[in-house]
């Protein structure tokens, strides 16, 4: 399976990581309840279909990325820098 990095171009899905869910935010530890933690990090959705993920390319240039993809098939719809999406990534 290929898939098209915005900075490398196409490449070998084995240079690249899923990290799962893109669409969660991760709540301000110092300003959360222990239940919305938990729920943030245990809680999580396993849809068939289109879906929206976080990749981090680590075998190549090191870009964080999101990636729709059909949970299904596993057709890649696009791939996007997840700085183009307002997603920070937390160390």
């Amino acid at each position: 399976m290929r898939m098209t990095c915005p900075c490398c171009g196409t490449r070998d899905i084995q240079e690249f990581t899923c990290l799962g869910d893109a669409n969660p935010r991760r709540p301000d530890g110092l300003e959360t309840t222990e239940a919305a933690m938990f729920d943030y990090v245990y809680q999580r959705d396993n849809p068939a279909g289109r879906h929206r993920e976080l990749w981090y390319h680590g075998a190549g240039c090191h870009s964080w990325l999101v990636v729709t993809r059909d949970t299904l098939s596993h057709a890649i719809e696009a791939v996007e820098p997840a700085k183009a999406q307002g997603r920070g990534v937390a160390a």
